[in-house]
């Protein structure tokens, strides 16, 4: 267990040093590729090769005042229906109105707090973003209350609502969108562990706690109601914390208690992962597998039924060479954005074991598939239409629909 500072009215915690990253930005520019709408037919939606996923529309970079695509996530708004596509770029956030997919209204961009950045991760609470960037200087979290979009004059330029400074740059950010609490990871304070922001007040975000036991590069946090009984009701992060995987009760900000540490053969990055929605199952995607092991490109597979002893089960092995990257998880579909060969879906075909089929897929980046840093950074398809929404490195923002 470890925690440094108080709850929401505490000090600030200590910097910590900056790690290396392994994403970098392209240095090259983009090729001309169509802009949809196109049905995939054939293997094919005009320039990108697909199965089952039709190109709905896509938005270039330099569209939205970009030169480099990173993060993205969604926003709906209940109180009209409409869907928004929030994607980061290094220079910013740009707000998309994705209601209609074949007909994306960019709204407008938001500039970085402070410098241009490969890293900029987005997350949604309470109809608000709040965004975090890394090697970015005093940069902070961006808070921006996202009903100004309801009635834009034209695209714009934003300014943020507010800026939580309590850390500097950071390298992402979960919210625990039950309990109301953002998961800060990669900062330079708390170790570059878990930096715990209370969001219950938007336009007066307080810290809450750390945990500093190790660097974070990813995490997803949840009131778990999963198989492991003994811990019911208990706050668990799942972390993705670079040489392990760490689960993370959070309940007590003041005083987090690790519960587990895990490792897994040929391990060489632990990026990001997420939950099965029964929470028995843990898949995540090692950044650095294919590129320096030479292997395809690789989903991993542990049973966390028991959160105290999970178990390693199995690596699931596509027939790509592409370097993953994000993944998410809605019902018995996977969604993992694989940089270069794009967007691909697998199926969860037996929660006791794990295993998965590929049952679809919309590559993003026709430029080649090698393991490289470039393509599909990630995807969220949780919009309630069903449309799914994906950042690209190079050609920028992807709306999709499935057939």
């Amino acid at each position: 267990m470890s925690g440094c500072g108080g709850g929401g009215g505490g000090s600030a915690p200590a910097p910590s040093v900056a790690a290396s990253q392994p994403e970098p930005e392209p240095t090259t520019p983009p090729t001309s590729l169509s802009t949809g709408p196109s049905a995939c037919t054939d293997g094919s939606a005009d320039d990108f090769a697909c199965d089952g996923i039709s190109l709905a529309s896509r938005l270039p970079l330099d569209a939205m005042g970009g030169t480099a695509g990173n993060d993205i996530w969604g926003w709906h708004d209940a109180q009209t229906g409409r869907e928004y596509a929030l994607m980061g770029m290094s220079n910013g956030t740009a707000f998309v109105d994705v209601t209609e997919p074949r007909n994306p209204v960019f709204l407008g961009r938001l500039p970085t707090a402070t410098l241009s950045s490969p890293w900029r991760d987005i997350k949604v609470h309470s109809n608000h973003a709040y965004i975090v960037a890394d090697e970015s200087g005093t940069h902070g979290m961006q808070v921006f209350d996202l009903t100004r979009l309801r009635d834009p004059a034209g695209s714009q330029t934003f300014a943020a609502d507010v800026i939580y400074g309590d850390f500097e740059s950071a390298h992402n950010l979960a919210i625990n969108e039950e309990t109301g609490f953002a998961y800060v990871v990669g900062s330079n304070t708390c170790e570059r562990g878990l930096h715990m922001v209370d969001l219950d007040m938007p336009n007066n975000p307080l810290f809450a706690g750390c945990h500093d036991e190790a660097s974070t590069h990813d995490t997803q946090c949840v009131v778990y109601r999963g198989p492991d009984t003994e811990h019911h009701g208990r706050e668990l992060c799942f972390s993705s914390n670079e040489d392990h995987v760490a689960i993370v009760d959070v309940t007590d900000k003041i005083a987090p208690l690790t519960l587990s540490s895990t490792d897994y053969p040929e391990r060489a990055f632990v990026h990001q992962g997420w939950l099965t929605e029964d929470q028995a199952l843990f898949l995540l995607g090692d950044e650095l597998d294919e590129l320096r092991l030479g292997v395809p490109t690789r989903t991993h597979v542990f049973d966390v039924s028991d959160v105290d002893a999970p178990q390693y089960l199995h690596a699931h092995e596509l027939d790509t060479d592409a370097t993953d990257h994000n993944l998410y998880i809605l019902g018995e579909r996977v969604f993992a954005a694989n940089y270069t060969s794009g967007l691909r879906v697998l199926r969860l075909l037996d929660p006791a074991t794990g295993r998965l089929e590929e049952e679809g897929f919309f590559d993003t980046f026709p430029d080649g598939d090698g393991p490289d840093f470039d393509g599909a950074w990630s995807v969220y398809p949780y919009l309630p239409s069903g449309t799914i929404i994906v950042s690209d490195i190079r050609h920028g923002l992807f709306v999709l629909t499935t057939q």
